[in-house]
C-alpha cells in the first residue's frame, strides 16, 4: 500500500513537473509578450525550481570520460568486469595506463546508486586504477535470485578482491565499513592472497555507541519488530522485483531530508535567487546536487533489518561478537591490512569516534599499521565529495596507499 501510494503521487508529480517545465519555457521565450512584464523572472525562476524537485529520476551516469595522468589527458571507459544478481564490480579502465595500485572503492547500499561517489571516484582516478561496487536496485532484482542480506554483503566484498587479485587497496564509504571491515578480518584469518593491503573507511558505523548520532539513536529507541512493521514494503508488480520486501529509497531520501530541512530549504531558495538574477552557474551547481541526492534505490529487507540489528542495535561488530554465517568475525585477526580512519568534525550521520574504533579493535595490528585522521569542519558528504575531499582528505588515502603498496 505504501509503494503504491509513492508510486501515485511520483507520476502525479511527473505530470506537474512536465507542466511547470512548459510554463518555464514560455515565460522564456523572446516572442512572449507578457515575458516583458514585471514579475516574469520571479515567476519563471519559481516554476523552474519546483519542476525540478518535483521531477522523477533513474539511475545517474558517472559521466567520466576522461582523466589526467602525469600531465596528460586520457581516456576513460567503464567496464563491468564481473557480475552478481544484486550489483556488479566496475572498472574505470585509463587507456594505455598500466601499473597503478589497484583500489576498490566500495559504495553505500543505503538508498543511493553508487554515482554518489562520482567526485570520490574522479579525485582517485589519476593515480588509481579504480574499481567501484555498483549495487542494483533491489526493486529491480527478480525474486527468483533469492534474498540478499549482510551475509551476502560481506560475501561479495571477498568475491570482488578475489577477482581484483593480490595487492589490492580498499576505500569504503560510510555504510560498507562495517561489512567490508569485517571481510577483511575473515580473509585476514583465512591469509587469503587476495587480502588487501589497506583500508580506508571514511564516516563509518563501526561502533555508534561512540557520540551516537539522530541515526544512530532512532535504529536503538524501537525495537526491530517496528522497522519490520512500519518502513518495510512491498515491490509493486510493475517491476521487475515485483513480490520483494524492501526497504524504499524514497523513505531513506525522506528521513535524511527531514534531519536538515532547513538547510534543503534554504539551498532551493538560493537556487530561486540565483534563478532570478540570472546566476545560471550557480544555480545549475545545486541542481546537479540534488539531482544526485534524489536519485534513490531500495535495498532488501533482510539486508536493512540485519544491519540496523547487528551495527546499530547489538553492537556486534566492536563487542567481537560479529557471526559471518557460522564463522565469527575476530578484529584481532586483522594483521597484514593497514587501516586508515577518517571522520569528518561536524558529521550527523557517523558521529566523532565510530570510525576510529576500528583502530582500537585491532588489537593485534603494529602501530605503523594504523592512522586516524579528523577533517575540521566538515560534514557527512564532505568526506568523500567537494573541495575538502578534493584538497586535504584524498591526499592523505593516496599517501596511506603508496605507503603500503
Amino acid at each position: 500500500m505504501l509503494y503504491n501510494a509513492y508510486e501515485l503521487q511520483r507520476n502525479w508529480l511527473a505530470g506537474v513537473s512536465t507542466l511547470a517545465n512548459i510554463g518555464v519555457e514560455l515565460m522564456n521565450n523572446p516572442r512572449n509578450p507578457f515575458a516583458y512584464f514585471g514579475g516574469g523572472e520571479v515567476l519563471s525562476s519559481a516554476l523552474e525550481v519546483f519542476a525540478h524537485a518535483s521531477a522523477p529520476r533513474g539511475k545517474p551516469e558517472f559521466g567520466l570520460s576522461e582523466t589526467i595522468v602525469d600531465g596528460e589527458m586520457v581516456a576513460v571507459h567503464e567496464e563491468i568486469v564481473l557480475r552478481q544478481p544484486f550489483g556488479q564490480l566496475k572498472r574505470f579502465v585509463k587507456a594505455g595506463v598500466e601499473g597503478a595500485p589497484k583500489l576498490l572503492i566500495v559504495a553505500p547500499m543505503s538508498g543511493h546508486y553508487a554515482t554518489l561517489l562520482r567526485g570520490t571516484v574522479e579525485r582517485m582516478l589519476p593515480k588509481h586504477d579504480v574499481y567501484i561496487t555498483d549495487w542494483r536496485d533491489a526493486r529491480s532484482v527478480p525474486l527468483s535470485e533469492g534474498r540478499f542480506d549482510l551475509d551476502d554483503y560481506i560475501d561479495y566484498v571477498i568475491t570482488f578482491l578475489k577477482h581484483i587479485g593480490p595487492g589490492a587497496h580498499v576505500l569504503a564509504v560510510c555504510q560498507p565499513s562495517v561489512p567490508v571491515y569485517a571481510a577483511v578480518a575473515l580473509m585476514n584469518a583465512a591469509d587469503d592472497a587476495c587480502t588487501p593491503k589497506t583500508l580506508t573507511m571514511m564516516g563509518g558505523p563501526i561502533d555508534t555507541r561512540a557520540a551516537p548520532t539522530a541515526v544512530n539513536i532512532l535504529a536503538t529507541e524501537r525495537p526491530l519488530s517496528w522497522f519490520a512493521n512500519n518502513v518495510v514494503t512491498t515491490v509493486p508488480y510493475s517491476y521487475p522485483g515485483a513480490g520483494r520486501n524492501v526497504y524504499p529509497g524514497f523513505m531513506q531520501l525522506a528521513g535524511f531530508m527531514t534531519m536538515n530541512l532547513g538547510s534543503h530549504l534554504m539551498s532551493h531558495y538560493e537556487m530561486y535567487k540565483h534563478l532570478v538574477q540570472g546566476e545560471d552557474l550557480q544555480a545549475e551547481a545545486t541542481k546537479k546536487f540534488y539531482d544526485e541526492y534524489r536519485s534513490v534505490c531500495d535495498m532488501t529487507a533482510e539486508f536493512y533489518l540485519q544491519t540496523v540489528e547487528v551495527v546499530f542495535q547489538k553492537h556486534a561488530l566492536p563487542k567481537g561478537e560479529m557471526m559471518h554465517r557460522d564463522v565469527r568475525v575476530d578484529p584481532a585477526a586483522i594483521t597484514k591490512t593497514a587501516l586508515l580512519a577518517i571522520e569528518g568534525e561536524n558529521d550527523d550521520i557517523s558521529g566523532l569516534g565510530q570510525t576510529k574504533a576500528a583502530l582500537d579493535i585491532a588489537t593485534n595490528l603494529a602501530d605503523d599499521h594504523k592512522r586516524y585522521f579528523m577533517a575540521p569542519k566538515v560534514g557527512h558528504y564532505g568526506i568523500f565529495n567537494g573541495s575538502r575531499w578534493r584538497e586535504t582528505i584524498a591526499p592523505i588515502v593516496e599517501d596511506w596507499i603508496s605507503a603500503h603498496n
